[in-house]
């Protein structure tokens, strides 16, 4: 009977609307936003409460939040609005003549050392698939292909994966990042720990390299100078040309902006500055075709 009940009485308005509410925090703001008057939101989320039997918010004086029944709620709304929103999407492309869409996420390592190339050569051989691709850390790259946000991405192989399934993609290295006059830069590789006695010029606090940097550091027994974070590895380059201090990053990245700024780069031996990235997906046997193409073309490119 619920089954058939939802059928009949849920509607994307009101799934909109219920995620309006939730990350606007009122039922007002949340109105506003989707365009509706209040009294009909608030009746729309009431019948919406009737149809589930179970109540989806706690209401207060500065708010709502949801119940947990609503947080489970919210994680299947946002799969179902994103999928509609993907197949208008996709059918669109249709008129133009493209045949498919995937949507991926990944890190910043990877869409700058890798994946330029690697799209480039499938958008090549499928020139009427689109890609979508979206940055995000490795950890929100995880979250997303669990939602269904996207139907690949590519992360740090240390993460918590959370049941994805997974291959290999690519491998890299890290790399000490200054100015060609700064005293480690006549080494020829340094230790992590040699380096926690200059300031750093850190990427954002959610990046994997960050957190690597930072766990390095407290195994060491010291804290990570941190001067400036910076959201990317070309602002990362800028700080450090203006003696803002020293960075870590992969050697790719170096080459692609390091050097052209004059920085040098020495390698690290800890075994941690040799990383893996791998790519992720909720079910490979539940990809769709063009998604499934894209999925072989990287996991081929590995061995390139």
């Amino acid at each position: 009977m619920l089954q058939k009940s939802l059928i009949r009485r849920l509607d994307l308005i009101t799934l909109q609307l219920f995620v309006a509410v939730h990350e606007e925090g009122t039922l007002t703001r949340a109105a506003a936003r989707e365009a509706i008057a209040v009294s009909a939101a608030s009746k729309r989320l009431m019948e919406l409460e009737e149809a589930l039997g179970i109540s989806l918010f706690v209401r207060q004086a500065k708010g709502m939040t949801l119940t947990p029944a609503g947080e489970t709620l919210l994680h299947h709304a946002r799969q179902m609005l994103f999928n509609v929103e993907k197949m208008g999407l996709e059918l669109g492309e249709h008129s133009h003549g493209v045949r498919g869409y995937v949507r991926m996420l990944a890190n910043l390592s990877a869409i700058i050392q890798f994946l330029p190339e690697d799209l480039r050569d499938f958008s090549e051989r499928h020139p009427q698939v689109k890609t979508d691709l979206e940055e995000r850390p490795s950890s929100g790259v995880i979250q997303g292909v669990l939602d269904g946000v996207a139907d690949l991405g590519i992360c740090s192989i240390d993460s918590d994966i959370k049941g994805l399934h997974s291959v290999l993609y690519r491998q890299d290295k890290l790399m000490v990042l200054m100015l060609p006059d700064h005293p480690l830069a006549s080494r020829s590789s340094l230790a992590f720990a040699d380096t926690l006695d200059s300031d750093f010029v850190g990427l954002h606090a959610a990046s994997s390299i960050n957190m690597r940097t930072h766990a390095a550091a407290r195994q060491a027994g010291s804290m990570l100078r941190v001067r400036i974070h910076v959201p990317g590895f070309d602002a990362m380059c800028r700080m450090i040309q203006a003696n803002m201090g020293i960075g870590v990053l992969p050697q790719r990245a170096y080459e692609l902006f390091g050097r052209a700024l004059g920085l040098h780069a020495v390698p690290l031996t800890d075994d941690w500055s040799d990383r893996a990235l791998i790519l992720v997906v909720r079910d490979e046997a539940l990809l769709s075709p063009v998604s499934r193409m894209l999925f072989e073309h990287l996991r081929e490119a590995t061995t390139l």
